[in-house]
C-alpha cells in the first residue's frame, strides 16, 4: 500500500533527512519534504506542528520528525490532537508502535543513529500496520480518551 508520509527535521536532523526521504522513495512511498531548506539553526517545534497539521489535516498517512536525539521533536509532535510520536531507534520499537499503538509518527535521533539503522527503521515503520485486535484498540480507545480530557 503506497503512503504520503511527511517529513522533517531540525538542523541537527538536516543531514539524516535526505537519506530517509530517499529511502520512502525506494518503498514506493510519496515522500514530502516538509524542512528545512538549510542546515542554519530552526526551533524543532516548528517544524513538528508542520508534520502534526498535515496528519491531522489528511494530507498525508504518516510522519517522521528528525532532530538530534528524537526527543525534542517527539515531545513537541505529541502535543498536538491524534499525533501519536515515539522515539525509535530499534527496529522493533519502529514496528510494534504502529502495529499496537497506532504509532504515525517516528522521531529519530540524528546524532543517535546512522544512516544504515535509519534505513531499517524506515523500512520497518512503513511496513507496520495496525493490527485491530480488541486488546490494542480498547488500549488505544483510552489513549484517545486521556488526550480529549
Amino acid at each position: 500500500m503506497t503512503m504520503r508520509i511527511v517529513v522533517a527535521s531540525d538542523h541537527v536532523g538536516f543531514l539524516l533527512k535526505p537519506m530517509v526521504l530517499d529511502e520512502l522513495r525506494r518503498l514506493g512511498h510519496t515522500a514530502v519534504d516538509l524542512g528545512p531548506e538549510s542546515p542554519q539553526s530552526v526551533d524543532f517545534p516548528d517544524y513538528a506542528a508542520l508534520v502534526g497539521k498535515a496528519l491531522q489535516n489528511s494530507e498525508a498517512d504518516r510522519g517522521i520528525l528528525i532532530c538530534g536525539s528524537g526527543v525534542g521533536m517527539c515531545i513537541a509532535a505529541n502535543k498536538l490532537h491524534g499525533i501519536r510520536a515515539c522515539v525509535t531507534h530499534d527496529t522493533y520499537s519502529a514496528g510494534q508502535g504502529v502495529e499496537h499503538d497506532d504509532m504515525n509518527v517516528m522521531c529519530l535521533g540524528g546524532r543517535v543513529i546512522g544512516e544504515e539503522v535509519a534505513r531499517s527503521l524506515v523500512r520497518a515503520f512503513m511496513h507496520a500496520q495496525f493490527q485491530p485486535e480488541e486488546r490494542f484498540v480498547r488500549r488505544l480507545n483510552k489513549v484517545k480518551a486521556l488526550e480529549n480530557g
